[in-house]
């Protein structure tokens, strides 16, 4: 099993979604990302069914906690759109949570207004759940070290592994 330099708690996935994209604002949101950790690579990807529901297989879990069908959602939601995924090396071994952190709450409307989805959210769960849908919140990003690894993994795959070398100088690495 491959382990970037520094362990996969200095690196993070982060996975645009598809309001984020029709919005416009991808480029916004990494560079917000990019000022807290180095953006190493980004790229475009038509999701497939396969990634959609291995990404949110925790969600698929939880179908019965949901007022619509979680599979369908998925589905309708994402399978052929295009996003952007993005890999980011932090200078600390909680580089996953850090960036988690600047996303701000899950639901828009409850998110601090210094977040992402709090400066650029629109949606709320409230609207959300009376359209029997999936919130609308831009952008998910790793959760932690083991998140990375299996983001990485399905987003980016074993063609992308040079990526996994640091890039960051000497003086970044510090925290």
């Amino acid at each position: 099993m491959l382990v970037p330099d520094g362990g996969w708690g200095r690196w993070a996935v982060a996975l645009c979604k598809p309001d984020a994209t029709r919005r416009g604002l991808v480029d916004t949101v990494l560079e917000h990302i990019a000022t807290h950790a180095h953006l190493v690579h980004r790229r475009a990807v038509v999701v497939t069914e396969a990634q959609i529901l291995t990404h949110y297989a925790d969600m698929l879990a939880l179908d019965d906690r949901f007022p619509f069908d979680v599979t369908a959602e998925l589905r309708r939601n994402w399978v052929g759109q295009r996003v952007t995924v993005a890999l980011f090396q932090g200078p600390t071994d909680d580089t996953p949570q850090r960036i988690r952190a600047l996303l701000g709450h899950y639901d828009p409307a409850q998110a601090e207004p210094d977040t992402i989805r709090g400066r650029y959210g629109t949606d709320s769960t409230a609207a959300a759940c009376a359209e029997s849908r999936f919130i609308d919140n831009l952008i998910h990003t790793s959760d932690d070290p083991a998140g990375t690894e299996r983001e990485f993994n399905l987003w980016f795959g074993p063609a992308f592994t040079h990526l996994l070398t640091s890039t960051l100088r000497s003086e970044e690495l510090s925290p």
